[in-house]
This record gives structure tokens, C-alpha cells and sequence, in this order.
């Protein structure tokens, strides 16, 4: 039986969204009321279009620096967004990444 082209593509889109992986993290250790850089890693992913915002308490932090889209051998891209912040006991932080039209959000 031979296979449908198109599902060919299904089956070869969903193997790639299970290579993302994204880390948040910071600079430094994460203690309160001292300053430091939020850190949002994704890495594995293609195609290369994506969307990465870093938020507290759900909404996005302005003055975030965005690294240049990278790739590794096999095509598969990483990227980095960070921006400086002082965490806080309530404060909740992550990031949102959106790629092949799914969001997710991670939370630090």
C-alpha cells in the first residue's frame, strides 16, 4: 500500500514539533529583589518561523533582546530572548513560544 503525500507530511511535521525544546532560566541564581536576566532558550525546531515573548504575570516585558536565528547541522534552529529583570515573590515569569501556529507557555 502506498502511502498519501499528505500524510506523509502530518507524520513528518509532528516528529519535528516533538523536537522543541525550550528552557527558561536566568543569568544568575534566581534570588528576590536582586537584579539579574531572564533567559528563554528554544532549540530543535523547524521551520525556522517562530515567536518568542518573555512575560510577567502575563504580559510581555518591553526591552527584550533577541539573539540571531542559528542553525545546527541537521537544520534544526535556536534562538535566545532575554531581558533584565529583579524578581519578586509574586511575580510569575515565562515565555510563550509559538511555532507551527501551537502556543505554549513555560514558566520559570
Amino acid at each position: 500500500m502506498k502511502p498519501i503525500e499528505g500524510e506523509i507530511m502530518k507524520i513528518f511535521l509532528a516528529v519535528l514539533v516533538g523536537l522543541l525544546s525550550v528552557l527558561p532560566s536566568t543569568s544568575k541564581d534566581g534570588k528576590i529583589g536582586e537584579p539579574n536576566t531572564f533567559i528563554c532558550h528554544v532549540k530543535g525546531f523547524y521551520p525556522p518561523e517562530i515567536s518568542i515573548q518573555v512575560l510577567r504575570n502575563g504580559k510581555e516585558i518591553p526591552g527584550a533582546k533577541q539573539t540571531d536565528l542559528a542553525f545546527e547541522e541537521n537544520w534544526h534552529y535556536h534562538l535566545t530572548k532575554h531581558v533584565p529583570f529583579t524578581p519578586s515573590q509574586d511575580d510569575k515569569y515565562s515565555c510563550v513560544v509559538i511555532h507551527l501556529g501551537t502556543s505554549k507557555e513555560y514558566t520559570w
